[in-house]
Formats: structure tokens, sequence, C-alpha cells
């Protein structure tokens, strides 16, 4: 039986969101972003993110959970600029996760990870035919969602599917910080943390890009040496030679110095 794990994104929407105010607040954050970690600040984020799950219905939440298979996204709305916005993040991760294989695609058939699209106030509906009524109110009771994304895994542990809700009308920062965060963990880390305070996988932590530290992370997931279906003691066994080499990467891609 499929598995599906949840993670949701929450906002404080009493925060500044104005519309002149909304780029400049990502670049603000680029500008003070940390850069420079620890090894055991990137593992201990990479183990508690990638491991376990804020919401699942059905599975177990101890292994290792990714793609094995090309990421082809479609987007399923009416909101064209949303879209080009969509298809903007998708091809930056691809350009800063090494062993990623992931585009956008022509159409649903196509696509193994679907975003839809949504107003604020149809996105309880939209969970609700998503994942029924019942569970719908369980999400929302325990989550109150603001964006939502999903996965369905195989008996490997491959996930095979991903679902994943944006709202777009709440403004460009809200529709980008979801977007790269529910993008992400559908492709794996679905796991929120409050105790990592540099993830974006922290619903206390709202960034609108993809962050350098959110790289090692990702990036630590799609090496070929850390397979789907591993368990924590089998990926403490490679992510000293793994992270080794993801470093050289992210700092190339990031133009990072010593």
């Amino acid at each position: 039986m499929l598995a599906i794990l949840l993670a949701a994104l929450t906002f404080d929407l009493a925060l500044p969101s104005l519309a002149s105010a909304e780029l400049p607040a990502i670049a603000q954050r680029q500008r003070t972003e940390k850069k420079s970690f620890t090894d055991t600040e990137i593992v201990d984020g990479f183990m508690k993110t990638a491991f376990g799950a804020e919401y699942h219905l059905a599975g177990r939440v101890d292994r290792i959970r990714k793609y094995e298979a090309p990421v082809r996204v479609f987007a399923d709305g009416n909101r064209p600029d949303r879209k080009a916005q969509l298809a903007k993040i998708v091809a930056d991760i691809a350009t800063k996760v090494q062993h990623l294989d992931i585009a956008m695609a022509e159409n649903s058939d196509a696509a193994n990870v679907l975003v839809k699209l949504v107003r604020d106030r149809d996105l309880y509906r939209t969970i609700s035919t998503f994942y029924g009524g019942e569970r719908a109110r369980e999400i929302k009771s325990s989550l109150d969602p603001q964006c939502l994304s999903g996965f369905r895994k195989n008996e490997k542990f491959e996930i095979e599917h991903s679902d994943v809700i944006l709202t777009v009308d709440n403004g460009d920062f809200v529709f980008l910080d979801c977007a790269y965060e529910e993008l992400l963990q559908s492709l794996g880390p679905i796991n929120d943390t409050s105790s990592v305070p540099w993830t974006m996988f922290n619903d206390n932590v709202s960034m609108g890009f993809f962050d350098v530290y959110d790289q090692y992370l990702l990036n630590l997931l799609y090496d070929p040496r850390v397979k789907a279906g591993m368990t924590v003691a089998e990926v403490k066994a490679v992510l000293p030679n793994v992270l080794a080499d993801v470093r050289t990467w992210v700092k190339k891609v990031n133009d990072l110095a010593e």
C-alpha cells in the first residue's frame, strides 16, 4: 500500500505583505543569509528533515524517501504569472541540486509532481478533494496549512508521485516562499523541524528563495550514494564522503569563499 506523507507551511499573515516590499524582503534575506556551516550543523538538519514526517497518513517514516526517477512538474491553474514563477523555481532547483533531474512537464500526464494553484478561499476545499473530508479536517486541525505538499511512496520508499497545493493570491513573497518549501519537501525532506534555525523546513523561517543551507540538505539527499529505503545507520555510514563532495558542489554553484 502506498503511504502518503504531508508537509504544511504556515505564516503569521500579520507580517507586512505589501507588493512593493515583497521582493526587497527577499533581497534583504539574501544579504543576511548565513552561508557557513559546520559538518555537524548540516548533518543535524539533514537527519531531522529527511527522516520522520510532520504529518503522515500511513507507512513508516524511518527511512530515506526520494525520487529515483526524473522529476517532472506540471502546474494546474489559471494564473500564467504564477506558472512562470514556478518554472523559474524549478529551473533554479535544477541548477543547484547536482544529481536531481527536475524540469517542467508539458502536461499532467507527463508529470509526477502536480502543483495545484488555487485561491486562498479554495484551499481547504482543494485539500478535501485531494484527501477526503475527514482527513482534510485532520490536516486543518493539526497543521492549519497556508500551503501543502505530500507524496506517495512505494514499498522501496521511492517517491512515485507528489501533490503540491499553493495559493496564488496572498502576494509574491508568500507564493515564492510556499513554492520553494513545498516543492522541495515534495522531493523527500518532508519533516518540519523547529530546532534548526537555518532551514526553510522550519515553520518559523520564511525565505522566498533556495538558501545555501537547504541546498546542502537537498544535495545530500539526491547524491546517488544516499538511496531510498536507507536507515539512519546506513545514511550515517556514507554521509562523511557524501558531505565532502556536496560541500565542493555547493561552494561552486554559489561562488562561496573558503
